[in-house]
């Protein structure tokens, strides 16, 4: 961990398409990032892995790369497009830095962290229960238990008719 130095803090915030990120990247704008402050938010997007596709569909036919490219480009400007709209939201934060990367998400948001010298990392919670938690994994969760610095887990309010939220 590189620690709080005059450089300031290397914060980062793991980002994907759900409300839940987008909630903890505006929660950590507010309370942990400062204006006129020297810390480095680095906004993290993980592409899923991708998915090993046999050279024949299920009825014998041959996929064509023309697809596999078509789905590439797809994942490529999803990500671009999450990564914009939370560019937008940190506004006039001056030193924001994005990245994509692809692979498990539990996986590599923890050697990200690593690998960047990381001092916090804040993830959203997608408020699972125990049964769907069992079944798909927390990210949150694998992340809090493996990396080496603190993490901030921000679970979005639940809203209410007629709340503002």
């Amino acid at each position: 961990m590189a620690g709080i130095t005059e450089n300031g803090r290397r914060i980062m915030v793991a980002i994907d398409e759900g409300d839940e990120s987008i909630y903890a990247l505006t929660w950590c704008l507010k309370n942990l990032i400062f204006k006129n402050s020297k810390d480095h938010l680095i906004l993290l997007y993980v592409k899923p892995p991708r998915v090993v596709y046999s050279a024949f569909d299920g009825t014998g036919y041959l996929f064509s790369s023309d697809i596999t490219a078509t789905m590439e480009k797809y994942s490529q400007q999803v990500a671009d497009c999450v990564l914009e709209k939370a560019k937008l939201i940190c506004g006039d934060v001056q030193n924001v830095e994005t990245r994509i990367e692809n692979g498990d998400p539990r996986d590599v948001i923890c050697e990200a962290v690593q690998k960047l010298g990381v001092d916090i990392l804040v993830m959203g919670s997608h408020g699972y229960g125990v049964i769907k938690r069992a079944f798909l994994g927390s990210v949150s969760n694998h992340c809090a238990q493996n990396v080496k610095c603190p993490v901030l887990i921000v679970k979005k309010p639940k809203s209410t008719a007629g709340g503002d939220n």
